[in-house]
């Protein structure tokens, strides 16, 4: 993807900012930032990061905000810090430490036990979403609920772990920290897996690093400071966005012209059980379209 940096009037063009978030600042709170660097009220975000995590938050502009609904499945790349020997009420480190293991209890976790206990945690997993996500309970987000004293009790839920390597183990002041990096699904939990690491090895854990390295397509090579972004605004145009995430296709001006007001269209082969990509012949991203037996329809149009 080529970026855009030039005088272009980023308050009506729609694309994609890469931006790699400080630790300290809600996804909210960028959004908010950009919204006045950019100079524009259509902004919106994919894939919320919690306040101490850092890293790949993608940003959309003006129409892009629609396409990320579409980004939002891809799979993510995080690196992060495990400490083993004490819980959390946030399952990180933000939350009400309690101490669980012994001296005698960490002195039994070597490397070789920490390796067998990940093994059991790639793949295709349930998982039991932190507390204090963002998932509603009864109209209600979790976190809510449980800051005001609540019990919340959430259901297990299918996720696939591609990647969960343990880069390093080392002694720290307070129990055994583990770093780790993990490829997954959307809807995984990193503070989850340090959670469930401590107490498949019986001696608690919780999160205290969490950097997102990757959305998607989309990595810390394209990624850019909120202030390096406020001297220079640098944008993914929706179109090369489009073009490298889903499959492509360039109508002719008949086609075209029919995808622009979203009708449907027969005898195209395109990628099933995927979006593709419409184009016109001026290279203008218009819309994305699936196969719907004999024909393609659209899920989303982008121009009028």
């Amino acid at each position: 993807m080529t970026p855009t940096t030039s005088d272009l009037d980023f308050s009506v063009a729609d694309g994609i900012v890469v931006v790699d978030k400080p630790a300290g600042l809600t996804s909210h709170t960028v959004v908010a930032r950009i919204r006045r660097l950019a100079g524009t009220r259509k902004v919106g975000h994919a894939g919320t990061l919690d306040p101490m995590a850092t890293g790949v938050l993608v940003v959309g502009l003006n129409r892009a905000t629609r396409l990320l609904g579409h980004l939002q499945l891809a799979d993510k790349s995080y690196d992060a810090t495990i400490l083993l020997g004490a819980s959390s009420s946030t399952d990180d480190a933000e939350g009400e430490i309690s101490p669980v293991a012994s001296a005698e209890d960490l002195a039994a976790v070597t490397v070789e036990s920490i390796e067998v206990a990940v093994a059991g945690f790639r793949g295709e997993i349930s998982q039991v979403p932190s507390k204090v996500s963002a998932i509603k309970v009864d109209g209600r987000r979790a976190y809510e609920r449980v800051r005001a004293g609540e019990e919340v009790a959430l259901k297990a839920r299918s996720v696939t772990i591609s990647r969960y390597d343990v880069v390093d183990v080392r002694p720290g002041a307070l129990g055994i920290e583990v770093d780790i990096s993990v490829d997954c699904s959307s809807g995984t939990y990193i503070r989850a897996l340090a959670r469930d690491l401590g107490a498949e090895l019986g001696v608690g854990g919780h999160l205290t690093m969490l950097r997102r390295t990757r959305v998607g397509a989309f990595g810390m090579s394209s990624a850019h400071t909120l202030e390096e972004l406020g001297e220079t605004f640098t944008m993914l145009p929706i179109a090369d966005v489009a073009s490298d995430t889903f499959p492509r296709f360039d109508a002719d001006a008949e086609q075209a012209a029919a995808i622009r007001t979203g009708r449907p269209l027969p005898g195209l082969k395109l990628t099933a059980g995927q979006q593709t990509a419409m184009f016109d012949p001026t290279g203008t991203f218009l819309a994305l379209y699936e196969p719907h037996g004999p024909l393609a329809k659209p899920t989303a149009v982008f121009v009028s």
